[in-house]
């Protein structure tokens, strides 16, 4: 499938890239769409075209599979994510990470905040990064504000796992990839992460790998 052609109005853009069914493609680290800012959605899909864009993220989310994927992943600069996480792991992983469940949802033009001082640190991934993770130290809860796909405003606190991924998703939305933050001694393959780090938290890589973790 063709990726959009970045010259066109945003939804000529997004029509090119729905002419095809199945899964959108995910772009990878290295194209600029991934490093520049997007832009703040106000109605440059009509109700329709957006409702169908969302639909396709959804699909390529699922097929990935990721727990979010935003709009410049597959090509498109606005400031659109979609979420959603089953959180399938084992009752000892969620509880050390504060995984739960999480609904499908539509982050419009959202922004976050840290509530509190608490960082949390865990190995993270991305879509758009494949074949590695690296552990990311984030605020264990965060406020965030936004839209969803029918205009209706939100202002919540997420905590846990939700809170890294509304922020992952949204550093997406502003240029940013996980590895911008990431302690770089961390880095491990799919492979290495399988074979040593499999550990619910982190602490054993850290002192494998010689990083730090925060207090």
């Amino acid at each position: 499938m063709a990726l959009p052609n970045h010259r066109a109005p945003l939804a000529e853009q997004v029509e090119q890239l729905l002419a095809a069914e199945g899964p959108l493609p995910i772009v990878a680290a290295g194209e600029p769409v991934l490093r520049r800012p997007t832009e703040r959605f106000e109605g440059q899909l009509d109700p329709a075209l957006l409702a169908r864009f969302v639909e396709a993220l959804r699909i390529t989310m699922h097929a990935a599979p990721g727990v979010g994927v935003a709009a410049p992943q597959v090509g498109v600069p606005l400031r659109i994510a979609v979420v959603e996480d089953p959180a399938p792991v084992p009752a000892e992983v969620a509880l050390v990470r504060g995984r739960v469940p999480q609904p499908f949802r539509v982050l419009v033009n959202p922004s976050y905040e840290a509530v509190g001082s608490v960082r949390a640190a865990f190995f993270e991934g991305c879509l758009s990064v494949p074949g590695y993770q690296a552990v990311v130290a984030r605020p264990a809860e965060v406020r965030l504000t936004g839209e969803d796909e029918h205009g209706r405003g939100f202002d919540e606190v997420f905590s846990g796992w939700p809170a890294r991924i509304v922020q992952h998703e949204t550093d997406h939305l502003d240029g940013m990839l996980y590895l911008d933050r990431a302690e770089p001694r961390s880095l491990s393959s799919n492979q290495a992460m399988a074979e040593y780090w499999a550990q619910p938290a982190p602490d054993e890589a850290a002192r494998a790998l010689g990083f730090e973790l925060p207090d």
